[in-house]
């Protein structure tokens, strides 16, 4: 490998693959959890990973390159731990934050991942890219930010305080935000509401 723009493209195949484990894991993630909340967040963020996938195949069309060819060995690593999440027996509420612990550790390593190619593309003078980018990046954080909201409950109720004041702090939005990401959250917390 020779160049940043090889780089840049061999990372956008590693996070184009993490992107297609995902796809497969979320359905799981959502059916094992117990919380209606979460189950929401999880289905929320699978279509949403869905646009993810279709934003990186139009920079790898923009680029005149195949999306195909780097299999991610982190997110594999990542979702073989949350697979542990998903088949334990143990107390519903437990069960959730054991989830909401794995989800989160994927959030994370996306965010690296997004911030990394993002910062190449805007380097090698991508904007396209850089943009859409950004915008995934961005999502991304708020699903983590989403997760720690719904954590603050479901960690209580597994510790057996079955506090019905936990509050939610309200999140802070970025221009790029899409309807969609906002709608989410609006759809998570009325479940929450309701199941209350």
């Amino acid at each position: 490998m020779d160049s940043l723009r090889e780089l840049f493209v061999e990372q956008l195949r590693d996070v184009y693959d993490a992107e297609g484990q995902l796809l497969k894991a979320l359905p799981k993630m959502a059916k094992a959890a117990s919380s209606s909340e979460l189950q929401t967040a999880f289905k929320n963020h699978l279509e949403q990973t869905r646009e993810h996938v279709d934003r990186l195949e139009t920079i790898f069309t923009s680029l005149e390159e195949e999306p195909e060819g780097e299999s991610c060995k982190g997110m594999a690593g990542l979702l073989a731990e949350g697979k542990e999440a998903i088949e334990a027996d143990c107390e519903d509420d437990v069960k959730d934050a054991w989830l909401i612990a794995a989800a989160q550790r994927v959030e994370h390593y996306e965010i690296a991942a997004y911030g990394t190619v993002k910062s190449m593309a805007s380097l090698l003078d991508e904007e396209e890219a850089a943009n859409l980018l950004e915008e995934t990046l961005n999502e991304e954080k708020e699903t983590d930010q989403l997760l720690t909201e719904i954590s603050e409950e479901v960690n209580s109720r597994a510790e057996g305080e079955r506090s019905s004041d936990v509050s939610m702090k309200p999140m802070r939005r970025s221009s790029s935000t899409t309807s969609r990401s906002q709608s989410s959250r609006q759809s998570a917390r009325s479940a929450s509401k309701r199941k209350r």
